[in-house]
């Protein structure tokens, strides 16, 4: 695992960083695959992310859009992290449909839902069961208390590792997210964190030793290339 942390200086340089980043991966991916696969992450701190990828003239037909985690809402709740994307970045391009997959949420019944999404990745990567495909670049957050993706302190999806997708749960509330392992299988993961709320995860996180159950972004060590960029007001207790 080849670790890099960052420390930008401002909310604006964040986006600007991360764009460049996935942009310069972008590239890199379609010169040699052909495609360039990319999982999102909800929550507000993205978002500015996305719209600043729809800016771009990209090629579309390429780019192949997944989510690491999402609620367990209709995609056009106001908590869908699937509309967010939409409404800042996938509708205002011309990426085709067929591009843009979506977590299932329709099932009433999240295990089915987390098993067709897994069966769906597997069709498109070729993979068999108990392979980790490989994604281009997961993007991810973390929150106050540590999680990233659905993956919650002291859950039973922090157990899960021997598949893609399983059923997170916030308070009670189902959620389908990526499996660590499945996190950990990418070329790139980059963790896109603001606000000085997060600088008591951020301690324990990047504490020498800490418990992963109860710090779950402690457990993203993936094969390839590990990003924290931070704005100043995140990293400012960071040591040196």
């Amino acid at each position: 695992m080849n670790k890099t942390v960052e420390v930008l200086p401002d909310q604006s340089a964040l986006v600007a960083r991360s764009l460049d980043l996935i942009l310069t991966k972008l590239d890199t991916a379609i010169k040699e695959q052909g495609k360039f696969t990319i999982a999102l992450s909800g929550g507000s701190t993205p978002k500015p992310l996305y719209e600043a990828i729809a800016q771009q003239q990209l090629p579309w037909d390429k780019i192949h859009v997944f989510w690491g985690d999402e609620r367990y809402v209709p995609p056009n709740h106001p908590d869908s992290n699937e509309l967010m994307a939409r409404r800042a970045w996938l509708d205002r391009v011309d990426i085709p449909a067929a591009n843009i997959h979506a977590v299932p949420t329709l099932d009433n019944d999240p295990g089915r839902s987390a098993a067709k999404y897994e069966q769906h990745l597997q069709a498109f990567f070729q993979s068999a069961p108990g392979e980790f495909p490989a994604l281009d670049v997961v993007l991810l957050g973390i929150g106050d208390d540590a999680h990233t993706a659905s993956l919650f302190p002291h859950t039973e999806a922090l157990k899960v590792s021997d598949r893609l997708i399983t059923v997170g749960n916030k308070d009670g509330n189902p959620r389908i997210t990526f499996t660590y392992p499945f996190i950990n299988a990418a070329r790139t993961v980059i963790f896109v964190v603001a606000g000085a709320n997060k600088r008591p995860a951020l301690a324990q996180i990047f504490a020498p030793e800490a418990d992963e159950s109860t710090y779950p972004s402690r457990l993203i060590k993936p094969q390839g290339e590990l990003l924290w960029l931070l704005d100043a007001a995140a990293g400012a207790e960071l040591p040196a």
